[in-house]
């Protein structure tokens, strides 16, 4: 049912004349079902506009037949949270459908919070002293996790990533992996019960590629094939320190962090084992680097510098024969702008689309891809009190008013 074709007025007397074609249904008379079902696919945005419309609308924000009916929307176009500066306050997010910026309610009742994970409806936190706190950006509900000793002691965390369940959106699991390389650990909290499960100890596979493989020759070989010998930096954000890829690969659980080196790590939690993928560029290079999900696929970010310009590439990793395939690239127009800059690039995949966020102390701007057709756009500014805004990096989730914590 196209909802322009429904004129719904809250006064079933009114005297005004009725536009010729044009069919008016009186609020009173239209089935609460019906209503719910209409609502659940506005888009969340233009939802609370409508509640301030009568006490009808309203009411339906706290029904669980509602509820229920916004659930059943497949898939919602994402908001993406911004973090600036001032990483406890993240309270700024970009609504893609719409194309412009909103203000949500920062989390303040928890010691400064940065958010570093997020799925579906839900965004997760990590407090000063180590705690996890998961909330609905749209509802402003929180909920703090069970401490665990392991993760606000001296322990080296690396990862923290979180999946919510598509089949029962009341669900979600958050993982986290801390440990020294060859020895890394993961622990995962299961919201339905509650818990943080036992630890689980992960064994490195044989077929890891060790410091003497990564800067064999055939290493180099792969690299002079690409081109790309060359980069700028690599320094990571704090809100995206534990940035992490949490995936299902054949029906085995997957999640990909970055190490301190620069390698990309592949833990499969199913088989409770990891190995380090080979790197992109030699160890003796700096660059920029994040990985990132398109298509349930992790995916990796490289800004590199070759012969006096910048080249930014999305790469896919073939398990078959261990070895890195171009997926897309910045056009080079665009890419140049960065040369000699010390830019550090933070991104997010959601879907096919990939949003950018490029900083150094000489530029910062947003970028949004669709990896589908290679398509580029450079998002509009944000102004606050008069002020751009300057964004480190976002999270990617789902504006859902029936997203549980």
């Amino acid at each position: 049912m196209q909802m322009d074709q429904i004129a719904l007025t809250s006064r079933p007397n009114s005297k005004k004349r009725k536009a010729e074609g044009e069919a008016t249904f009186p609020l009173d008379h239209l089935h609460q079902d019906l209503l719910e079902r209409v609502l659940a696919r506005v888009p969340p945005a233009s939802f609370f506009s409508l509640r301030s419309v009568c006490r009808k609308f309203s009411s339906v924000a706290t029904s669980p037949s509602f509820h229920i009916a916004c659930s059943q929307i497949s898939s919602r176009e994402p908001w993406f949270l911004m973090v600036d500066h001032d990483l406890h306050r993240a309270s700024l997010v970009f609504d893609s459908s719409e194309g412009n910026w909103r203000s949500i309610k920062a989390i303040n009742n928890f010691n400064k919070p940065i958010p570093v994970a997020s799925s579906g409806g839900l965004v997760c936190y990590r407090t000063e002293t180590g705690e996890l706190v998961v909330s609905n950006p749209v509802t402003g509900v929180c909920r703090e996790l069970p401490s665990v000793t392991r993760l606000t002691e001296s322990e080296t965390l690396h990862a923290i990533a979180m999946r919510s369940s598509k089949e029962n959106p009341s669900t979600y699991r958050v993982v986290v992996i801390f440990g020294e390389v060859p020895n890394l650990s993961f622990m995962a909290f299961n919201s339905s019960k509650n818990l943080w499960e036992e630890e689980v100890t992960l064994v490195r596979k044989t077929d890891s590629f060790s410091e003497v493989e990564v800067n064999g020759e055939e290493e180099v070989y792969f690299l002079s094939k690409t081109g790309d010998v060359v980069a700028t930096n690599m320094q990571r954000s704090p809100s995206k320190q534990y940035s992490s890829v949490l995936t299902t690969e054949n029906g085995e659980e997957m999640l990909y962090f970055l190490g301190h080196s620069g390698t990309v790590i592949s833990c499969n939690l199913s088989q409770k084992t990891f190995f380090e993928l080979p790197r992109l560029l030699p160890v003796y290079f700096e660059y920029s680097i994040d990985v990132i999900e398109c298509g349930g696929e992790m995916l990796v970010v490289v800004l590199s510098e070759f012969l006096e310009t910048s080249s930014l590439r999305f790469w896919k990793y073939c398990k078959r024969d261990r070895s890195w395939y171009q997926v897309a690239a910045m056009p080079p127009s665009l890419s140049h702008e960065f040369f000699a800059k010390k830019v550090d690039i933070n991104c997010v995949g959601h879907g096919d689309e990939v949003l950018l966020c490029v900083n150094s102390s000489e530029c910062s701007s947003c970028l949004m891809c669709d990896l589908n057709n290679n398509k580029w756009i450079e998002m509009p500014k944000c102004y606050v009190d008069g002020k751009e805004k300057e964004f480190l990096s976002a999270f990617s989730f789902e504006p859902r008013l029936e997203a549980i914590v």
